[in-house]
């Protein structure tokens, strides 16, 4: 039995891990790198594995750094089950699409604007691999046992990171032994909006875990709504617009649902918001189709309440090219939420061309931003950006809130990994160095498991 590890490796994105057992080769994630443009296109048209080689991918949750490289590895060959929770199956299929529609625009773009990109000239993956992609997905429940070869048998833990995310828990026949790994996927908090906590796992051998927050501690979820209320206020005061780069899946969501409270409460005046991104607009409907997901408070608001949580009516959800551009024309105060959360692809590139060189604009950050992404840049405090090939100066007010993250900070992850009992390895994945040294050396000194962070893409251990 062994694991090679294929992405996330010394960074966030990209998580790709491979199990082989007994001849049988499972890949746990398929995601995609994000960053650095032309470092990011080339991870992904490479993605060292061999696809026909894969007998079945397991999918943790549908963030595209997890699930993002599907229709590559389905376009160079393989052919087996995509095993996710039920809720995920419904989430992946439009991100997949989104994400297949912006490469092809992006390129288009680029063509026309004479942008010239050796890699990125050319979509990754189209609509049509996407379709065929979307023909291989298994939905399966929480806490049930799904066969994935004559060795190996799957059951989902509630992550509590996303709606539909999940840690897998493989039961595994060695040569007549039976051992557990366990893969955390994405760790939430407990006390999130909308979804339930994270679950806890008893018993495990093996354990390969993120470490996004290896080494920060963020501000309590209670937090989430004063800070975002108080800088909406000012910058409505100022008379500015508030741009929010949020991920399309969950994070505008939960911005939504504060929103839409802080306004049923008198705390924030009405002023226009707007969702600037279909595919937010689809996600939120697959949110109220999933209630299985949902903890109690918003269960009981969501089936009880005759207002909606996501506040549909009273936010203005755009569809169209049309839409958005005409959002460009209007004047503050406003909300602006649109994708990416990192800056990086999407409406929102559009938005803060158009206003960041306002000094009225207010750039609201509500999540992770991966190295040399532009979200990374702005709280960074980057002098200038360049959008398009357009280089403009930031004179916007940017701000942090940290209480928004919906991965575990070091307490959640030092609790989940001490947690189970008879581990004998950690390995350390989907976080940057200085995040997963601070972890490996604090878990060190409180478990006899062995830590492990592997180093380079392709990297190899038995188990």
């Amino acid at each position: 039995m062994q694991l090679q590890f294929f992405g996330a490796v010394r960074e966030v994105t990209g998580s790709s891990h491979l199990l082989t057992v007994n001849n049988k080769n499972i890949l746990l994630d398929c995601g995609m790198f994000q960053g650095r443009r032309e470092d990011s296109m080339k991870k992904n048209r490479n993605l060292k594995c061999k696809p026909n080689k894969i007998d079945e991918v397991i999918v943790s949750h549908a963030h595209i750094d997890h699930s993002g490289n599907l229709p590559i590895l389905v376009k160079n060959g393989f052919r087996g089950r995509i095993v996710c929770t039920h809720a995920t199956k419904d989430l992946i299929k439009p991100m997949l699409e989104d994400s297949a529609h912006i490469q092809e625009q992006d390129a288009k773009y680029m063509k026309k604007h004479g942008v010239k990109f050796a890699e990125s000239s050319e979509p990754l993956y189209t609509q049509e691999d996407v379709t065929e992609t979307i023909k291989l997905l298994y939905g399966v429940h929480y806490n049930e046992k799904t066969k994935i070869t004559d060795d190996v048998t799957l059951i989902f833990h509630d992550a509590g990171h996303i709606l539909g995310s999940a840690i897998d828990e493989l039961i595994i026949n060695d040569e007549g032994k039976e051992k557990r790994l366990i893969f955390s996927g994405d760790l939430g908090r407990a006390g999130l909006p909308i979804i339930k906590d994270p679950e806890m796992i008893d018993k495990a051998d093996y354990l390969i875990m993120e470490s996004t927050y290896g080494n920060r501690e963020h501000e309590s979820v209670e937090q989430m709504g004063p800070q975002l209320a108080e800088t909406i206020n000012l910058t409505i005061k100022n008379g500015g617009k508030i741009l929010i780069p949020s991920f399309a899946l969950e994070r505008t969501q939960e911005i939504v649902y504060h929103l839409n409270n802080l306004i049923s409460e008198g705390v924030i005046p009405e002023i226009p918001i707007f969702v600037d991104s279909p595919l937010a607009t689809t996600l939120t409907e697959v949110f109220r189709e999933h209630t299985e997901c949902y903890d109690e408070e918003i269960k009981k608001q969501f089936l009880e309440s005759s207002e909606n949580p996501f506040g549909l009516g009273r936010i203005k959800y755009t569809r169209s090219v049309a839409e958005s551009k005409s959002l460009n024309q209007m004047h503050g105060p406003m909300i602006i939420i649109a994708g990416s959360g990192m800056a990086e692809n999407g409406r929102i590139r559009h938005h803060l061309l158009n206003n960041l060189e306002d000094p009225k604009t207010c750039v609201v950050i509500v999540g992770y931003q991966a190295e040399n992404t532009l979200g990374r840049k702005l709280i960074e405090g980057t002098s200038s950006a360049k959008i398009f090939g357009t280089v403009v100066q930031v004179r916007a007010d940017v701000k942090v809130l940290s209480a928004f993250s919906a991965h575990g900070d070091m307490h959640d992850l030092d609790s989940f990994a001490l947690h189970p009992q008879g581990l004998k390895k950690i390995f350390l994945v989907h976080g940057e160095a200085e995040q997963q040294d601070a972890l490996a050396k604090r878990l060190s000194q409180k478990t006899n498991a062995e830590i492990i962070i592997p180093q380079e893409r392709g990297d190899i251990f038995q188990l």
